[in-house]
């Protein structure tokens, strides 16, 4: 037989369509040609592929060998092919039994030597493979991510002998065990207690985790703005099974580590001011993740935020309504998640103080300007971080809450939530938000005349329902009451600092 047909998967984005690698050998002058819109790393795996046959005692055909990667419009790049392509060639040359080759599916880098390399995107190509109920060989070296989907189905290799015996049934392969995932609590580094003081901002904190709010902190350096934000991934709780594939998938693709230790920690990114939007959403002539992906089911810590470029923030407007970021080029589309919770820090002038006399109305006006009121309208709860009182320091060794003891109030309160609408209150959509999100008639009346005295769109009309109902929830109460709705309405620090330094501008 001189065709071969073998199965491999391509990449693009999360998804990992199904690639027929087909190897035809025939007579005529020794050629080696790959079609099926390869990008140069696949055309440059002819040299591996024929170094990695010879050293490995086996027969290069001196034939032309033509190798077709169907679907021929599916961009195909990386050095996944390489193990496909070898594979097909020995079987086509006869040098390899073609023993039930079409319940496999094969990705591997090849070495000269042929020792296999490991791929990039194993999590999503596991996923793939497990739904088309076929074993997987790859690299040992990526085998180590791929474990993490729970398959029975995976076999680990190191070189490409291993496969001989195998086909041949002499020796068979062992499928690799699924990987133990432990579900206990991760130890963090930082804890809540660390904080002194500060009630408010930890009230708003909490709030933030138990809902899922997106959360600005505005005051003076050194009032504790990074410190509480950095502590906010030790009292969110853990993510689900669901959750942690998605992401564990996203890193992937990313080739961040996944190990026991951090299968169910939600990420924590913390991009410098200087990036930019590509390096946000992502981009590239083969789009990657960006931050706002990374940070899926988890937190993006943004601080000094009117550092940030002004279009930069802006593009974040987007994946923070719809959750995805699709970035769009000439030849095809890729959309990511990007299911991430915005924390922000920021002082509240350019020299970082009120009433310092430094800077005017003006300049103080002229520098929060350069976040656009669109951005700061899906920001849901802003409050202002005040110095620490005389005295405070004196009391720092009371005893603190701690982050166990916070998370667990966030626990119940994000599980009451998805018990009665299936998601954080944060992502509930407009008619979401008038089914759980009741108010009073008198309540109704108040709010709107709030709404209308503060000048707020109905954008924000909604977040303020969703806090609200989030501060319901925290108390275990069926229905939104008063004063839960004066809380909420008290998160618009912004809309207040502008407000006034546009009147003392005005004067």
């Amino acid at each position: 037989m001189s065709l071969a047909c073998v199965y491999s998967r391509a990449r693009l984005g999360l998804d990992a369509p199904l690639v027929t690698v087909e190897v035809h050998i025939s007579n005529g002058l020794p050629a080696f040609s790959i079609v099926g819109l390869p990008e140069t790393s696949v055309k440059e795996s002819k040299d591996r592929v024929r170094s990695a046959l010879i050293n490995c005692g086996y027969e290069f055909p001196a034939k032309r060998i033509t190798v077709n990667l169907a679907p021929a419009d599916l961009p195909k790049e990386g050095g996944r092919f390489d193990l496909p392509i070898a594979i097909g060639i020995l079987i086509a040359s006869q040098q390899l039994p073609e023993h039930e080759i079409s319940h496999y599916e094969f990705a591997g880098e090849l070495a000269l030597s042929g020792e296999l390399r490991p791929i990039i995107g194993e999590i999503p190509l596991a996923l793939a493979c497990k739904a088309s109920d076929r074993t997987l060989i790859i690299p040992k070296a990526s085998a180590k991510k791929a474990r993490w989907i729970n398959s029975e189905k995976v076999i680990a290799i190191e070189h490409l002998q291993q496969l001989f015996p195998h086909f041949a049934r002499q020796q068979q392969l062992e499928y690799l065990t699924p990987a133990t995932r432990t579900f206990a609590q991760p130890e963090y580094s930082q804890d809540m207690q660390d904080v002194i003081g500060q009630p408010l901002a930890k009230r708003a904190l909490e709030i933030a985790a138990s809902g899922q709010h997106n959360l600005l902190f505005v005051g003076p350096p050194g009032t504790g703005k990074t410190m509480l934000a950095s502590r906010l991934p030790t009292i969110l709780p853990p993510m689900t099974e669901q959750e942690a594939i998605d992401t564990a998938c996203v890193h992937s693709i990313s080739q961040q580590d996944i190990d026991e230790r951090t299968w169910r920690v939600r990420p924590f990114r913390a991009p410098h001011h200087t990036a930019s939007s590509a390096a946000l959403v992502g981009g590239g002539g083969q789009p990657k993740p960006g931050e706002v992906s990374l940070a899926h089911n988890g937190v993006l810590f943004l601080d000094e935020l009117p550092e940030f470029d002004r279009k930069v923030l802006d593009v974040l407007r987007e994946p923070l309504e719809s959750g995805e970021v699709t970035i769009s080029r000439a030849m095809h589309k890729q959309t990511f998640p990007a299911q991430f919770q915005l924390v922000a820090a920021m002082n509240p002038s350019p020299t970082g103080f009120y009433n310092d006399k430094r800077s005017t109305p003006e300049q103080t006006l002229r520098y929060l300007n350069r976040l656009s009121g669109p951005f700061l309208d899906r920001i849901d709860i802003q409050i202002e971080v005040a110095r620490l009182p005389k005295g405070m320091w004196a009391n720092s060794e009371a005893v603190q809450e701690t982050s166990e003891q916070v998370r667990e109030r966030v626990s119940k309160c994000r599980q009451r939530q998805l018990h009665r609408q299936g998601k954080p209150n944060a992502q509930l959509t407009s008619p979401e938000v008038r089914e759980h999100c009741k108010l009073s008639h008198s309540d109704n009346e108040f709010l709107e005349l709030a709404v209308e005295k503060l000048g707020l769109s109905t954008r924000a009309h909604h977040k303020i329902l969703k806090i609200a109902r989030t501060l319901a929830d925290m108390e275990a109460s069926s229905h939104i009451k008063h004063e839960h709705l004066i809380e909420a309405l008290s998160y618009r620090a912004m809309d207040r600092i502008l407000r006034h330094l546009t009147e003392a501008v005005a004067v």
